[in-house]
C-alpha cells in the first residue's frame, strides 16, 4: 500500500470539521471611515461639484438662477482659440521645464552621490529652492529680471553685452525667462528623488564593473541607468503633470502676460472664473484638464504594467 503525500491527503479529505472558512470582516470598514470621510468631503466632493458646475451656465453677478445647459460649455471650449493657444503654451512650458530639469537634476544627483568633501553641505544647499514657497521664488526672480536694478542686467552691462532688457515683459523673452525659473524651482525635488534611487543601487555592482575595465559612461549605461530607470520614468511623468498644471509661480512672475504669451491653461481658467465671472465655463476647462491628466496617468500606468509583464 502506497501512502499519498500529506498535502494530497488533506485535499482529498476536504475542509477540517469544526474549522470554518475565513470570511471578510465587513466591520473593518468602520475603522477606515475616520480617514475616508475627510477624503470624500475635501477631495471627491469639490471635484464632483466642479463637474456638475461645468454643465450649467453659472455666472457671477446674475439675478436669475443657474440653469442646466448640458454640454454647451464644452462645445464653446472646443471652438475657443484662446483656450487652445493656452494649451499650446502649457505644453511648451511643461516640456521645456521637465526635460532640462531632469537632465540637470540627474547630473547633480550623480555628483552628490560621489564621496566628496562637504557633501552634506552641498546637499543642503541644493534643496534650498525646494524649501521656498513659489510666491517667494517668483518675487526673487522678478528682482533678478528687473530691467534697471536686476542682477542679470547688471551682469550683462558689466560684460558689455548690451544695456539690459525687461525679460518678463518682452514678447520673445517672457516664456523662456519663466521656463528658466521653473527649472530652477523644481530641480531640487527631482534631484532628491534621483539621489535616493542612486543610493539604493548596490555599490558592489559599480565596483565589479570597474574591475572589469568599464569606464564611467559604460558603468552608467549598464549599471546605474537600468536601476534608476523606473524612478526616472515616475518622476518625469509626475513632473510633466505638475508643470502642466502650474499656476502660482507664473502668476507671480507675469500674470499670464505679455499679450497672453505666458498664459498657461490654469491661468486662463482662473481669469475666466474670477475676472470675467464665467464659473460654468471655467469649470468645463477644469474638467478637460482633469481628463488630460487622467489620460497621461493611464498611459504611464499601462507602460509600467507592460514593463512589469516583460520581466
Amino acid at each position: 500500500m502506497t501512502l499519498a503525500p500529506p498535502t494530497e491527503r488533506a485535499e482529498r479529505a476536504g475542509p477540517t470539521p469544526g474549522r470554518s472558512r475565513r470570511r471578510p470582516d465587513h466591520g473593518a470598514w468602520f475603522l477606515v471611515l475616520p480617514a475616508l470621510i475627510p477624503i470624500l468631503v475635501l477631495s471627491v466632493g469639490p471635484l464632483l461639484y466642479g463637474i456638475a458646475l461645468a454643465f450649467t451656465d453659472a455666472q457671477s453677478g446674475r439675478t436669475r438662477s443657474t440653469q442646466w445647459i448640458g454640454t454647451l460649455n464644452f462645445r464653446d471650449l472646443l471652438q475657443d482659440t484662446l483656450f487652445w493657444e493656452s494649451f499650446r503654451i502649457g505644453l511648451v512650458w511643461a516640456v521645456g521645464v521637465t526635460i532640462p530639469q531632469f537632465v540637470l537634476a540627474l547630473g547633480l544627483a550623480l555628483l552628490l552621490n560621489e564621496r566628496l568633501r562637504l557633501r552634506w553641505l552641498a546637499r543642503a544647499l541644493a534643496i534650498i529652492p525646494w524649501a521656498m514657497p513659489e510666491v517667494v521664488v517668483g518675487i526673487i526672480w522678478r528682482l533678478v529680471y528687473h530691467p534697471d536694478a536686476g542682477v542679470l542686467n547688471e551682469t550683462l552691462r558689466d560684460l558689455g553685452l548690451g544695456d539690459g532688457r525687461d525679460w518678463l515683459t518682452g514678447l520673445a523673452t517672457a516664456l523662456p525667462a519663466v521656463i528658466v525659473v521653473g527649472i530652477w524651482a523644481g530641480m531640487p525635488q527631482t534631484t532628491v528623488v534621483l539621489l535616493a534611487g542612486l543610493q539604493n543601487t548596490p555599490r558592489e555592482l559599480h565596483e565589479a564593473a570597474a574591475m572589469d575595465g568599464a569606464g564611467a559612461w559604460r558603468r552608467f549605461r549598464t549599471v546605474t541607468w537600468p536601476a534608476l530607470r523606473p524612478i526616472a520614468l515616475a518622476v518625469s511623468a509626475l513632473n510633466l503633470i505638475w508643470n502642466f498644471n502650474a499656476f502660482a509661480l507664473v502668476y507671480v512672475l507675469t500674470a499670464g502676460g505679455p499679450g497672453g504669451r505666458t498664459r498657461l491653461p490654469m491661468l486662463f481658467a482662473y481669469e475666466e472664473a474670477f475676472r470675467y465671472g464665467q464659473f460654468g465655463y471655467a469649470a468645463a476647462m477644469g474638467c478637460v484638464m482633469v481628463a488630460l491628466v487622467a489620460v497621461l496617468l493611464a498611459l504611464y500606468l499601462v507602460g509600467r504594467l507592460r514593463e512589469g509583464g516583460d520581466r
